[in-house]
């Protein structure tokens, strides 16, 4: 399957981005995907995973949410994210993801789902949002921003209700799209998972929200050691289902 650069505009500059899709031939439409990082942001780990989300039928569009401060990789990383390398690593990524306010979020997500819904590859009709830790809560952050236009998001050990009750009733109130919250059991109590639980049913939004067994933050991504296989597969026993409920063609 072909993995492609992209360059997005954006109202601050253009972005850098890649997309995977399927390599069928001829002019077949895929349906959409934007795939947000995690905070340690575009490398191999995350193509890998692209690819594999590409080969279930889907175009998969994967920016750079650090664009502001450069091209990926913003800032150097080793291979293997290990205990020992996380205090330098997050030193220098904590100031970008706090320049990253709400307002920049919604911003780029209107410049990436623009981009994403008017490619030649990606077929008519809704798209589907999915992010890891940050970029769980800035694929929340995009559905409840473009209702109507995301079908499905899904968020994996991202600190959603992190801002606390009145931003999560805020966050839902206009989302239209079905949910899916994979926590990880090191980030969620069951007493914040029975409040999230009750605040997306008041909501009245669709979901599916569970703390994934033995799991810690980071869960997965490969390159981290937090990683965790099962809880790897069991994300993709939840995304996939989900997208193909949700979006036509996958």
């Amino acid at each position: 399957m072909p993995i492609t650069t992209l360059s997005i505009p954006t109202p601050d500059g253009p972005a850098d981005a890649f997309a995977a899709f399927p390599d069928r031939g001829g002019r077949q439409r895929h349906p959409g995907v934007l795939m947000y990082p995690d905070g340690f942001g575009i490398r191999p780990v995350l193509r890998e995973m692209a690819l594999e989300l590409a080969g279930h039928g889907y175009y998969v569009l994967v920016p750079n949410l650090f664009h502001r401060h450069g091209p990926a990789p913003v800032i150097d990383l080793p291979e293997y994210i290990g205990e020992e390398a996380r205090p330098a690593v997050f030193a220098r990524l904590m100031p970008l993801i706090e320049a990253h306010t709400p307002e920049r979020v919604l911003s780029d997500a209107d410049a990436y789902l623009r981009f994403l819904t008017t490619r030649s590859e990606v077929g008519a009709g809704p798209v589907a949002v999915t992010g890891y830790c940050i970029g769980g809560l800035l694929a929340m952050r995009t559905a409840a921003a473009h209702p109507g236009l995301v079908a499905a998001v899904a968020a994996f050990h991202g600190p959603v209700g992190a801002d606390g009750p009145e931003d999560l009733r805020r966050l839902l109130s206009t989302l239209t799209a079905q949910v899916h919250l994979g926590h990880a059991e090191s980030d969620m109590t069951p007493e914040a998972l029975g409040e999230l639980e009750r605040a997306l049913d008041a909501a009245g939004v669709g979901h599916t929200c569970e703390v994934y067994p033995g799991t810690v933050h980071g869960f997965t991504m490969s390159d981290t050691d937090a990683f965790d296989p099962a809880g790897l597969q069991r994300h993709w026993d939840r995304l996939l289902p989900l997208l193909g409920r949700t979006l036509s063609g996958g």
